[in-house]
């Protein structure tokens, strides 16, 4: 239930100006909630004198069943759904479809530049629009406070996001608002027996996975990392069903505003969760200057390149491109490794790679074993000779 400190309130009705569904009121010089108030926190986010008070109980066997619904936050970039929403729609769906509930898709903009029921021939059933002049670039802020009322009136069951940098600062901040548990950097989602969601991520150091589940609270949330599931194919024929969440919100609810943005990876290669074709090296590419013949690999094979962790922390390469638990997960086509051992934590990184061509010295490197093909030699030598096979090859072509 919401408290009320009425000596504390000074009745400046900035929290009436940001319930998004009008609960609250001015009645003989007290401000009163009505039974409209879904216990969504943005009165309590926006008091300057603390005065408002939310008291969260345990929800019972019985009220847990309330909740339905797996919901995905659909995130956008330049005003269109990232690569990561389409995959965690198809996640999505296969847990809808076992729980026996609709899929939906939560989009929080000022405007957008595709049709919202295009999501459908991705998977989801319905598209909820919550769109204000105010959410034109992320806020925390403002996008917590969109989500969580979207939340709190739709009570879903299941709420995914993307382990986008965006991602991973609004569901903790989500989460936190609504007294919710959430488990970050899933690579396994599944139902168990009782219709709980089992959230599988990799635990001390990725030595152990760890299969978590949050049996008192809904809904329960989880972030996935990009390249993890495979997104479906798209269904032309199917659209999904638009409706519009209406949203209250004033500017004193936001304390950040976007200046400028810039940005610092200033090479021309994609970036390496996009990437279809990555050449990644390790310590055994030996120094920062050999990383040379990867990065003329990667341009004839019109890839990206990558490493692993060891070479990030040396400086041979920027942190935006390390492949791993502690950098990105990738799922290209083609993922060459050179001159790296295979760490659990790299290999947690690469491991939805299409195809892995591996190049190390040691037969027992644990890379090999994951390889599809897997070259025992020196990556120093081996990678000049495969850029003078492909440029004779070009050569002859042209």
């Amino acid at each position: 239930m919401l408290n009320i400190n009425h000596d504390r309130c000074t009745r400046c009705k900035i929290c009436i100006g940001n319930c998004p569904f009008g609960a609250l009121s001015i009645v003989d010089s007290f401000l009163e909630v009505s039974s409209a108030c879904t216990l969504c926190g943005a009165c309590v986010n926006v008091c300057p004198f603390e005065a408002l008070h939310i008291e969260r109980k345990q929800i019972d066997a019985e009220e847990l069943r309330k909740y339905k619904g797996v919901f995905v936050w659909a995130e956008l970039e330049n005003g269109k759904p990232r690569k990561v929403v389409l995959e965690l729609l198809g996640k999505g769906r296969e847990l809808a479809d076992q729980l026996g509930q609709e899929l939906n898709a939560v989009i929080i903009a000022a405007e957008t530049d595709f049709d919202p029921a295009d999501l459908g021939t991705y998977g989801a059933d319905r598209v909820i629009l919550c769109q204000h002049k105010f959410l034109d670039t992320y806020t925390t802020e403002g996008y917590t406070q969109a989500l969580s009322a979207v939340i709190a009136f739709e009570m879903p069951s299941v709420v995914l996001y993307g382990a986008t940098p965006h991602g991973r600062d609004l569901a903790p901040r989500v989460a936190a608002r609504l007294r919710l548990g959430l488990t970050a950097d899933c690579t396994r989602l599944s139902i168990d027996d009782d219709g709980q969601l089992v959230q599988t991520r990799p635990a001390f150091g990725g030595n152990i996975m760890a299969s978590i589940i949050t049996p008192h609270t809904r809904p329960q949330t989880a972030t996935v990392r990009p390249n993890v599931f495979p997104a479906l194919k798209p269904d032309p024929s199917r659209l999904a069903e638009v409706v519009e969440f209406p949203l209250t919100m004033s500017r004193a609810a936001i304390r950040t505003r976007l200046v400028q943005s810039e940005n610092l990876d200033a090479d021309d290669q994609v970036g390496i969760a996009d990437a279809r074709i990555i050449v990644s090296g390790g310590r055994g590419m030996g120094k920062a200057a050999n990383l040379e013949m990867l990065n003329i690999l990667a341009d004839q094979l019109g890839g990206t390149t990558a490493g692993s962790r060891i070479i990030v922390e040396q400086g041979w390469i920027s942190h935006t491109h390390q492949v791993g638990q502690s950098g990105t997960t990738v799922g290209p086509q083609l993922y060459i490794a050179a001159g790296i051992s295979g760490a659990v934590q790299h290999l947690v990184g690469m491991s939805a790679s299409k195809t892995v061509i591996a190049i190390n010295k040691d037969p027992e490197a644990p890379i090999l074993n994951v390889a599809d093909l897997g070259i025992v030699g020196d990556a120093l030598e081996i990678i000049p000779i495969l850029n003078q096979m492909i440029e004779d090859d070009q050569n002859e072509k042209s």
